[in-house]
């Protein structure tokens, strides 16, 4: 029993069902063993109440722990404080602020979307201790957020820190892909939590489904009023596991959409909204940021439409390398042959159906962006189109900061005076955009260093 307790490594990756089952069925039949084994049931039983962590299982784990220690005259306190037998809970299942219980096991159980009809459905990955411990409101904000946009929330969760039960149980029927996309909200890695991941397995996972996968992620090391009122945003154990680390699974578009509260009528910066937080809630409890959630949701939104539209009619961007400016060093990162590539990439999408004026060969489409119209504009590629200055002043958000770095809009670089360029050349729905300048000739590296005009 105990080494199928212990489990291998294959069964360990399933998230530890079986291991579970053990765990509940060894302190019911060493019931009936006496002496030393006694103690070894009780450590079972400490563990069951631990791993099911909800109120109710802590309150009555420290009662048991009691029990098991109480001596003399403490004996007379057993019977007030008797422990109840640990409450079970789904290993793999849904969750839903609006649902009944709050957890099943059952996907039906789900509450009807808010806003109908939906405009698509979206699987949503938790962790479960924050679930039991009732401790989920980033997750209602984010899960609210997504809803009013018409989407349709499928929220799960699976024990340990391996998604893939949850998805293989929610997301996936008949082995297709049910959902439009997945976002998840644990802040880690798809398989193996914050400690270490398995890319290889979280590429295999996300192979199958085959839709846009979004690693969104609360603040964890810090609360919500010390990342908005800091410079530096995330710290950087918080950048490698919640971003860097996912990244490597496969995520893309991270972005905070809440974290713990913070100290009481302590205001968090990090967005318009400069939310307050108040007495009824804990400095440790998780919270949403709203406008952090409506922003996700609405890339989320974006993402569905877009898988769910007519390859012929999406509208892709590609920005090819330009780094140092000005010196002939569009297209040509090291040891890649960026034209050769690129001209196959567009070859590729026509083929699959996206709408692409085809150069004839790599060496057009190497001219098209690099020369093209830049000798009319005294330019280093093709001008693709021109942003006036006054539609720049009107729209530009941090105008004051840059202009206080760069002079008056529009500027000296990628400017002819009266209109800011954009480099890069259309081929029908696709364009190929040039890298911005950093910096200029002689100070490439100005941008890194402006204060308050880093690239992050």
């Amino acid at each position: 029993m105990l080494k199928k307790l212990r489990g291998s490594k294959e069964k360990a990756a399933t998230g530890g069902a079986a291991q579970m089952k053990m765990l509940r069925r060894i302190p019911q039949l060493l019931r009936f063993v006496p002496g030393t084994a006694q103690d070894v049931r009780a450590y079972f039983m400490t563990l069951q109440y631990w791993l099911g962590g909800s109120d109710e299982n802590v309150l009555n784990l420290v009662r048991h722990v009691v029990n098991r220690g109480a001596d003399g005259e403490r004996k007379v306190m057993r019977a007030q404080v008797k422990a109840q037998p640990p409450i079970e809970y789904p290993e793999v299942g849904v969750y839903h602020p609006r649902m009944a219980g709050r957890l099943a096991d059952n996907v039906a159980a789900l509450p009807l979307p808010a806003v109908r009809p939906t405009v698509g459905t979206v699987g949503v990955l938790l962790l479960r201790s924050y679930l039991l411990s009732g401790n989920s409101a980033h997750y209602d904000g984010a899960i609210a957020a997504m809803e009013a946009r018409g989407l349709r929330v499928v929220p799960v969760f699976a024990a340990g820190l391996d998604a893939r039960p949850a998805i293989d149980a929610f997301f996936m029927q008949d082995g297709r892909c049910i959902v439009d996309a997945v976002v998840s909200l644990t802040g880690f890695s798809l398989v193996g939590g914050p400690a270490y991941n398995d890319a290889k397995a979280a590429e295999e996972i996300l192979a199958r489904l085959d839709v846009p996968y979004v690693a969104a992620h609360p603040v964890e090391f810090q609360n919500l009023a010390q990342w908005g009122g800091s410079d530096r945003g995330l710290l950087p154990v918080e950048s490698t596991i919640m971003v860097a680390i996912p990244e490597l699974d496969g995520a893309t578009s991270p972005i905070v959409f809440g974290g713990r509260a913070g100290p009481v009528g302590v205001a968090c910066t990090g967005c318009h909204h400069a939310c307050t937080f108040h007495e009824s809630d804990s400095a440790q409890d998780m919270q949403s940021c709203p406008e952090r959630a409506i922003m996700l949701a609405a890339r989320v939104s974006r993402l569905v439409g877009l898988r769910r539209s007519e390859r012929a009619q999406r509208r892709v961007a590609v920005v090819i390398f330009n780094f140092p400016p000005n010196a002939g060093n569009v297209g040509s990162a090291a040891y890649l042959s960026v034209f050769e590539s690129m001209f196959h990439t567009l070859t590729a999408m026509k083929a699959q159906g996206y709408t692409v004026d085809l150069p004839e060969s790599i060496d057009a489409l190497r001219d098209g962006i690099l020369q093209g119209n830049a000798a009319l504009h005294g330019a280093d590629a093709n001008v693709h189109t021109l942003i006036s200055a006054d539609d720049h002043v009107k729209r530009e958000r941090w105008l004051s900061e840059i202009e206080a770095q760069w002079g008056p809009a529009p500027g000296k670089q990628l400017s002819n005076g009266s209109d800011i360029l954009v480099l890069g050349k259309q081929f029908g729905n696709v364009l190929v955009a040039v890298q911005p300048s950093f910096g200029y000739e002689g100070d490439p590296m100005r941008l890194l260093f402006e204060k308050g005009l880093s690239p992050t």
